[in-house]
């Protein structure tokens, strides 16, 4: 009797479900998402999507409630890109790094030296680019994913099982990086050996030398823990890690004019908020690796004369991009090349 009296409540309760999230019942119509990211708890990407939920459901007055995952609660990265392009979840954050098979531009952002040395300055491009905005997201939605905005979590740099100060000490160095072709190619054209690897199974291979070296942002470098098992770590700066905040295409095309335009304000709004969050992270996470006598970490602090070696080898790798990757003949690259230049000026 309990049970069958207890079914029909839920049955009252429940209402309709659109199948995208959305029920509708007596008390008005509710939202229940899933937004999946690459990191886990503590670290930028969550924290950002924990944030997100938050605000979300306080515009919306508890009718917007986003269950937030994080990297491994819902398989691979791989498997993540492939639950928002079906619809499985309707929010992710992405790297560009594990899309670059699928949508061959968004390999741009693997293209070492691109961006100002000026984390600030960068971030402002990614807000401002249309050949990001417009046009790099067109080439997403092609694949049922919209990038609704692009954001650094802070400069890039080396960790390595011996000192990396020349292009040269990567001749044969076993790099692990993500799964894009052109980041293949930005290592290879140091000599290096690079190694395709999702990141949860990096700190096994970093500790008995199936890779040499990684790179991350100092953040990632010092929660995944990876400087403990890694004699050194280069300050290079040589790219920024860039994320996504990526929607399911259909999905948001299905959302009403109002709970879109909150989608998009709060968006907007995390985009300070994040970058407050990625400079605070590898502030401190610097201090850390400073200070681990137990795993002591020589920092290596490259010159700028030492970059500009690295930066030589690395450019021709953007006429390969354009070439061999693009599939607009390097029009995004060339836009964005433009819109970097007049940043500066």
């Amino acid at each position: 009797m309990s049970l069958v009296m207890l079914s029909m409540v839920i049955a009252a309760c429940g209402g309709s479900d659109d199948g995208n999230g959305n029920a509708s019942g007596d008390g008005g119509e509710t939202y229940n998402w899933k937004f999946v990211t690459e990191e886990v708890d503590g670290q930028v990407q969550y924290e950002y999507a924990e944030e997100f939920a938050k605000r979300m459901n306080e515009k919306s007055d508890g009718a917007v409630n986003i269950d937030v995952y994080e990297f491994g609660g819902l398989g691979s990265e791989t498997d993540q890109v492939e639950q928002l392009q079906n619809g499985t979840v309707q929010m992710a954050i992405m790297s560009p790094g594990f899309t670059g098979n699928m949508v061959k531009e968004g390999q741009i952002f693997a293209l070492h030296f691109l961006f100002p040395d000026s984390v600030e300055q960068t971030q402002q491009i990614l807000n401002d680019s249309e050949a990001l905005n417009t046009d790099l997201r067109e080439l997403y939605e092609e694949h049922s994913i919209s990038p609704l905005a692009y954001w650094t979590e802070g400069a890039m740099q080396w960790t390595s099982s011996k000192p990396i100060e020349k292009p040269a000490d990567f001749e044969n160095f076993k790099m692990r990086t993500q799964t894009s072709p052109l980041i293949l190619k930005s290592y290879e054209a140091y000599g290096a050996d690079p190694t395709p690897m999702s990141w949860s199974e990096l700190y096994t291979a970093l500790d008995r030398g199936t890779v040499e070296g990684q790179e991350n942002p100092i953040f990632f470098i010092g929660d995944a823990s990876f400087y403990e098992v890694q004699d050194y770590m280069t300050l290079s700066n040589h790219n920024n890690y860039v994320a996504m905040t990526t929607v399911n295409t259909d999905w948001y095309a299905g959302l009403d004019d109002e709970m879109k335009t909150m989608v998009d304000e709060t968006v907007k709004e995390m985009q300070d908020w994040v970058f407050e969050e990625q400079k605070k992270q590898n502030e401190e996470y610097l201090e850390t690796i400073k200070n681990d006598t137990e795993n002591p970490t020589e920092i290596i602090e490259l010159t700028e004369e030492q970059r500009q070696a690295f930066k030589e080898k690395a450019l021709p790798v953007r006429d390969f991009y354009r070439s061999d990757v693009s599939t607009v003949d390097g029009q995004v690259l060339d836009k964005l090349l433009e819109e970097i230049e007049a940043s500066g000026e």
